[in-house]
């Protein structure tokens, strides 16, 4: 009877070792798991700011036009100012600037903001496709 205790105390000391080492992994596990969740919850904050600035950002540039486009736009209201009939079409504005019809059109906003009821837009006479810039009398 001896002989087959030991085999069978052997066997369940094995088996305690293996449920202390899989007790012991789990624990470690938790711990891992605890850390990666904390560290996910940092990186989600960090990426709520990130969307927060950004979106800052961009309504600060959809609402102040920047320094080129204030000096197009000075340069525009004196160009109109020396032409005798303080008319141009947008085709002679791009040229005269060297720029594309995106940045006249910014260009030309920022002038209307910044000087609210002294330019108007108007249909040129023979083409009605094209526009032209006039500046209104004071």
């Amino acid at each position: 009877m001896q002989l087959l205790a030991e085999p069978i105390e052997k066997a369940h000391q094995s088996l305690q070792d293996r449920i202390s080492f899989l007790e012991t992994t789990i624990a470690r596990l938790m711990e891992e798991n605890a850390a990666m969740a904390a560290t996910q919850a940092h990186l989600i904050d960090n990426q709520e700011i990130q969307l927060r600035l950004i979106h800052e950002l961009k309504e600060k540039a959809k609402r102040s036009p920047g320094k080129t486009e204030l000096s197009r736009a000075e340069k525009i209201e004196r160009y109109l100012a020396a032409r005798p009939d303080h008319k141009s079409t947008f085709e002679t504005l791009k040229g005269h600037l060297g720029i594309d019809k995106v940045l006249l059109n910014q260009a030309i906003k920022a002038l209307m903001a910044s000087s609210p009821g002294r330019y108007g837009i108007t249909r040129t006479p023979g083409d009605k496709r094209k526009r032209a810039l006039i500046m209104l009398p004071k």
